[in-house]
């Protein structure tokens, strides 16, 4: 059919994108009384495990590993296995791990992936037994090729794997997707431990 008309291939993407940027300006951050920032006589901290409410196994024992590097890497608060010898606590959950289609090729089969992992968060001071700090709905998006001709080889994000542009062509498709996947699900989590840290550190 020479008039057959095609769906947008960034539609799908973009739909959930926004429905994931209406939830986070929606929920928003919400904070205790006088302070945003972390109390000045909090010096360790206890992450408690993220609750996961979403159907993929382990996704958020993978985001508390991290989350808790992100912490570590700050040296503002030591981070304690006991929640007795902890300042503050960290308490949270994984509320939705999505992927879907980004973009199609001519004959729409999927040529991009986006994935997005969303998150809620409270950060409690032991003293007191206060919230201090909450976000409901956190979230970061990633994108990843599934076929070497959707492959941007001069982009930051595939310049920091350890492969170049002559090895994608030895690769078939399974590899390439499975590669630039676990490449784009790094950087998604790292990118929400930041996010979160920064959040939750600075008050915003």
């Amino acid at each position: 059919m020479k008039n057959r008309r095609l769906p947008d291939p960034l539609r799908p993407g973009l739909a959930w994108l926004a429905l994931l940027a209406l939830c986070v300006a929606g929920c928003g951050y919400q904070f205790a009384a006088s302070g945003t920032n972390l109390p000045s006589n909090a010096h360790t901290i206890y992450v408690e495990k993220f609750a996961n409410l979403t159907r993929i196994t382990g996704v958020s024992d993978q985001f508390m590993r991290y989350l808790k590097d992100e912490i570590a890497r700050h040296d503002r608060l030591k981070l304690v296995d006991n929640q007795r010898d902890a300042d503050l606590t960290l308490s949270g959950a994984v509320i939705a791990n999505e992927q879907i289609p980004g973009a199609f090729n001519s004959v729409l089969e999927p040529t991009i992936y986006a994935e997005s992992l969303v998150v809620r968060a409270a950060l409690t001071d032991n003293r007191t037994h206060k919230v201090i700090w909450s976000v409901n709905s956190l979230a970061d998006t990633e994108q990843f090729p599934v076929v070497s001709q959707a492959v941007v080889t001069t982009t930051p994000t595939f310049l920091q794997q350890n492969l170049r542009a002559n090895d994608l062509a030895q690769m078939t498709d399974i590899q390439v997707a499975r590669t630039q996947e676990l490449s784009a699900r790094d950087q998604m989590m790292a990118g929400l431990a930041q996010h979160l840290y920064d959040a939750m550190s600075e008050g915003f």
